[in-house]
């Protein structure tokens, strides 16, 4: 029987795609630059890249905040401080927030079903100020975020981390739900947990990291914690 839960946050229950448009908008507008679609979604690419770097511990988290700008900028000419963008697009990322549609029912189904904790591989001060500008705490029993951790996921480091925080705990009574195969599925396969890949974005399987299930919607998640 499933007890405890370790959800993702971004692409998980908050949409952060969204979230990153809307940020990467603001925050070149305020140099006075106006990212066309080809940009911003080449930035995502990059972005994505970088954090696997950060998960495969080839790269710092400071290096890959400004290399994902430095490549960027380098790719298309543009002509602006790397430093100075990137505090100004993670202060535009800490404001506000938005749910994946259905998000908020999930919560309220598996609240006080099961203990819920967060884990996250995103920068304190910026999921701090978005979990702060929502309601997401009151659903939740912890809160772990790999910059105030000292480890990032997938590394056993940090899962460990989180056993050691919540006694008692089993892991055989533990599932984690993420979007993301290198860092929430593998971190949850190397730690001995339940898996289930939330695949809303339809992305392409790995043959090399093989979740235990596979979802689509949150009632396909509840389905598979009624089974297992």
């Amino acid at each position: 029987m499933i007890t405890t839960l370790f959800l993702d946050l971004d692409e998980t229950i908050f949409d952060f795609k969204l979230a990153q448009e809307e940020a990467l908008k603001r925050a070149f507008a305020r140099f006075g630059l106006e990212p066309g679609n080809e940009v911003l979604e080449r930035y995502d690419v990059i972005n994505k890249y970088v954090w696997q770097l950060l998960e495969e511990q080839k790269a710092t988290r400071e290096e890959i905040l400004l290399m994902r700008f430095q490549l960027l900028f380098q790719e298309y000419g543009i002509d602006c401080d790397v430093r100075a963008l990137q505090d100004t697009y993670e202060e535009e990322l800490g404001i506000g927030h938005f749910y994946l549609p259905g998000a908020k029912e999930f919560l309220d189904t598996v609240k006080g079903r099961y203990a819920l904790y967060l884990v996250s591989n995103g920068t304190s001060n910026v999921q701090d100020s978005r979990i702060r500008s929502s309601d997401l705490a009151t659903y939740l029993d912890a809160i772990f975020i790999s910059e105030t951790v000292g480890a990032d996921k997938p590394s056993l480091a940090f899962f460990e981390h989180c056993f050691a925080e919540i006694p008692p705990f089993r892991k055989e009574e533990a599932v984690i739900i993420g979007d993301s195969l290198t860092s929430d599925i593998r971190g949850g396969i190397n730690a001995g947990l339940h898996t289930i890949w939330f695949n809303h974005r339809n992305q392409e399987p790995r043959s090399d990291i093989l979740p235990e299930y596979e979802a689509a919607t949150y009632d396909e998640i509840l389905q598979i914690l009624e089974k297992l």
